[in-house]
């Protein structure tokens, strides 16, 4: 009787319906959990992932079953329908919006070209996509990763390619997260040491005007030529008139802070919980990952390769390290321009020159997902 009621307990238990698979994503949540805390890898994005790649991997747990006639469901799935829905990439880019200064973009407008050079990275990992056999609506949710902008990844991908989600996803975040260890190398390579030494001046400061005008200038626009990518435009900007308005503070406090943290949690968490063992470990979704890299790089490659060509116009007034901040993960890729330039020059401070890329970055991303989606959508 005792031992029928053990193994009776063992054949209910996660245990026996443990997989390789499963010990596989068991393992790689170890080891980006290591990343998120000993490294301290971009934690707010990584440790939720992580640890929602680990909740989806113990068996029988059920935390991501669809509901049944028999069953609710699990607590994941109905959280995760805020990203297959689009509604956390949306709620994100409020919040950035209210947490970013656009004041450096405005005060040197060039810096748009430094944010579309850092797109090429899109255009080069879709049109290998296409030529390994994915479809352009697969192609599509693929290259966006090169835009280094998790939210807009998703809102893509969810219109695009749902099936692609987890992979996508995943591949998005932990690049975002592991900008200091993919950036520099390429950031070293493309730059001379007299380049990357190069001071830069203050920036002119910007009048309120401009400052409140923007957002409401780039909504009309940008909502206007490319419709489908209102709810990302729209977003950001309330956000950033939040900011600037200087008239509802608490509005602007509580997106930067509570809302921000809540929806980076539940974010995080299910987009983890998708990368369950037997769908992820499969070819495609490792083809997408490197695809991923290859956008990224080529993203970081692009950005760069404007800067110095800023650098050669101007007659060595702007230090092309700011360029490769011109993908979107605000304000991750401007603190590495900054510890770069520091390491060239100790006397460099880049970090608010290296922000208006930054944000350029930031709408451009958001601007190639229209285009997208008004072609392939």
């Amino acid at each position: 009787m005792f031992l029928e009621s053990l193994k009776t307990i063992w054949e209910n238990s996660g245990f026996a319906a443990l997989t390789w698979q499963h010990l596989v994503m068991l393992i790689l949540a170890c080891v980006l959990v290591y990343f998120a805390i000993v490294r301290k890898f971009e934690p707010l994005l990584l440790l939720p992932i992580s640890f929602g790649i680990l909740l989806s991997n113990l068996p029988s747990a059920g935390l991501m079953a669809e509901p049944t006639a028999e069953s609710a469901g699990g607590l994941l799935y109905y959280l995760y329908q805020g990203v297959k829905l689009g509604i956390y990439p949306s709620l994100i880019f409020l919040g950035v919006g209210a947490m970013t200064d656009f004041g450096p973009l405005l005060a040197r407008p060039s810096s748009l070209l430094m944010g579309a050079g850092a797109q090429f990275g899109i255009v080069t990992a879709f049109m290998i996509a296409i030529a390994l056999g994915f479809t352009p609506e697969e192609a599509s949710s693929i290259g966006i990763i090169g835009g280094a902008d998790g939210p807009t990844a998703i809102f893509l991908t969810s219109k695009l390619a749902p099936s692609l989600l987890p992979a996508i996803a995943i591949a998005a975040y932990s690049y975002m997260a592991l900008i200091p260890m993919i950036q520099p190398p390429l950031m070293r390579l493309l730059t001379t040491k007299k380049e990357r030494e190069v001071k830069m001046v203050q920036l002119r400061k910007v009048s309120k005007l401009e400052r409140v005008c923007f957002p409401i200038v780039v909504t009309v626009i940008c909502v206007l030529l490319l419709p489908d990518v209102a709810p990302l435009i729209g977003m950001l900007m309330l956000g950033n008139l939040f900011r600037e308005s200087g008239v509802v503070g608490r509005l602007s406090d509580t997106v930067q802070n509570a809302l921000m943290n809540i929806v980076t949690v539940f974010l995080g968490v299910t987009v983890g919980a998708t990368a369950n063992g037997e769908n992820f470990l499969r070819p495609q979704t490792l083809m997408i990952i490197g695809l991923g890299l290859v956008a990224f790089a080529f993203s970081t490659i692009g950005g760069l390769l404007i800067g110095k060509l800023m650098c050669w116009i101007s007659g060595g007034k702007v230090n092309p390290l700011i360029g490769s901040a011109g993908v979107s993960a605000v304000p991750m890729a401007a603190r590495v321009s900054q510890i770069e330039g520091q390491k060239a020059n100790p006397a460099n401070f880049l970090l608010m020159h290296a922000m208006g890329p930054n944000v350029a970055g930031v709408i451009g991303s958001a601007v190639a997902a229209g285009v997208l989606l008004a072609l392939f959508g």
